[in-house]
Parts: structure tokens; C-alpha cells; sequence
């Protein structure tokens, strides 16, 4: 069994091992913003471990970013986060029996989609601006989602479709709308549409439920 580290960027908390969380980056791909929320979950008391979707390539513009996300082979890349989720399984460091996920925009949606497909090893997920319609009637997971209240990138109605599917699946979902945000309003690389008030009530947010669903002690 392969138990060589994926590609990708390891935080791990000052005592060395904790819950463990997968952290998936949104289409600019793993910037320093990424890394350095790994390193803020971290010093919170999780594993945190973010793979590099692009292989080091990032986008510091719109077209960039587009164009890394249609050269992204979708079903490979899904199939190489499930070979992580299972690499998280197996880490020394990880010592939680599930696996948590906070996604951003494009990893958003591959959280919502690997927490239906590896059902009973995923539990949290946490949302960044993203939605997918996938069937969750198999998912055993909470969910805690984070909204921009204009977003031209993600519909408020897509939103309300989401919790709907979640709330039948017979799912935990809280959704928080975020008022005068745009997308990315949570990443301060992002300087148009960084929203700091927003952006630290997400972050303390996320931090209280993933520690309040992995049982981490305050």
C-alpha cells in the first residue's frame, strides 16, 4: 500500500496529530491564500491537507483561471481526491474516524460530490460560494455553507435547491447568506471582492462547527 504523500500542501497542528480535513481550492488553484488557511485551520487543532489540482500551476486572473479549469480533467482529478481521502485514512497524523472537507467555489463542489460518494468517511462539509446537484441520499454528513448575497457565479436559487435536496436527503444543513458579498468574498488575494466582516464570521463559523462535529476541544 502507497502511503507516500500525495501532491499537495500538509498542515499539521503543534501537537502533531488531530482531525483530519481535506481542504480543496477554488479555480485559481492552491495560491499562498490556500496554504495559509491550512496553516490557520492548523493552529486550530486540525490535519489539514490540500491538494494541488493544477501541479503548481495558479491563476491571478479571471481568464487564467478559466483556462487551468478547462484544461482540468475532471473524472481524473475526482478519482486523485479520493485516492487522498483514503491517504488521510491511513496518515499517522489523522485521528479522526471521518475525513472533513471545506471546498471553495470549484472545490465546493467536488466536497458536496466526494461526500456522497465516499458516504461513510466523509462527515463535515464545509461549502465556500458552491453548489451541486447531485443526489445526497446516500451522504452521512453535516453541512455548513457560506453565500455571497450577489453572486454572479452562484444563483441564491441554486442555494435554496441545494438545502432542499439536503434537507430530503435528511441531512444537517445551515446556509448563511452573506449581505452586500460577492464571490470570493472570504479570500483577501481577491481585493475587489474581499469582504474582511464577512470574511470573519465565515472563518470563526467554520472553525465552531468543524470543531463542534470532530468533537475538537476549544
Amino acid at each position: 500500500m502507497d502511503n507516500s504523500q500525495p501532491n499537495g500542501y500538509l498542515a499539521l497542528p503543534k501537537g502533531g496529530k488531530g482531525p483530519g480535513i481535506l481542504a480543496l481550492h477554488a479555480w485559481w488553484g492552491l495560491t499562498p491564500f490556500f496554504k495559509e488557511f491550512c496553516e490557520r485551520l492548523a493552529n486550530e487543532g486540525f490535519v489539514v491537507f490540500a491538494p494541488d489540482l493544477y501541479s503548481g500551476k495558479v491563476a491571478t486572473t479571471v481568464e487564467e483561471a478559466k483556462l487551468l479549469r478547462s484544461k482540468l480533467k475532471q473524472q481524473k482529478a475526482y478519482m486523485e481526491l479520493l485516492d487522498v481521502i483514503d491517504y488521510l485514512h491511513r496518515s499517522e497524523f489523522v485521528t479522526s474516524r471521518t475525513i472533513g472537507i471545506v471546498g471553495f467555489s470549484l472545490g465546493a463542489r467536488f466536497a458536496l460530490e466526494l461526500s456522497t460518494e465516499k458516504s461513510k468517511s466523509i462527515d463535515p462539509v464545509v461549502i465556500f460560494y458552491g453548489t451541486s446537484g447531485v443526489d445526497y441520499s446516500s451522504s452521512q454528513a453535516a453541512y455548513l455553507g457560506h453565500f455571497a448575497e450577489q453572486d454572479d457565479w452562484v444563483a441564491l436559487s441554486g442555494v435554496k435547491k441545494l438545502e432542499k435536496s439536503l434537507r430530503a436527503a435528511g441531512r444537517s444543513f445551515t446556509a448563511y447568506i452573506y449581505e452586500g458579498t460577492g464571490h470570493w468574498f472570504f479570500e483577501n488575494d481577491q481585493k475587489e471582492a474581499f469582504d474582511k466582516r464577512a470574511a470573519e464570521l465565515a472563518w470563526k463559523r467554520t472553525v465552531d462547527f468543524l470543531k463542534q462535529q470532530m468533537k475538537v476541544r476549544a
